[in-house]
């Protein structure tokens, strides 16, 4: 993980799905949790939902606050 991953979490939006659009990390931890069982996109858009569910499972969810200018 490195600090222009977190911060393209909080800018980049998710470019399909039934959640398009919304900004990756506000996507729902249910949606997170689906790719996790049924296999995450090849690519960096696979690398960063790997790394939102990682940070939405363990409850660090907050630690993106300062990124987002809460």
């Amino acid at each position: 993980m490195n600090p222009e991953d977190l911060q393209k979490l909080v800018t980049l939006r998710m470019p399909f799905g039934k959640h398009q659009g919304t900004v990756l990390a506000d996507l729902p931890g249910n949606y997170l949790n689906w790719f996790a069982r049924e296999g995450f996109p090849k690519g960096e858009i696979g690398r960063l939902l790997n790394l939102m569910h990682e940070i939405d499972h363990n409850g660090l969810s907050d630690l993106l606050k300062p990124l987002r200018g809460e």
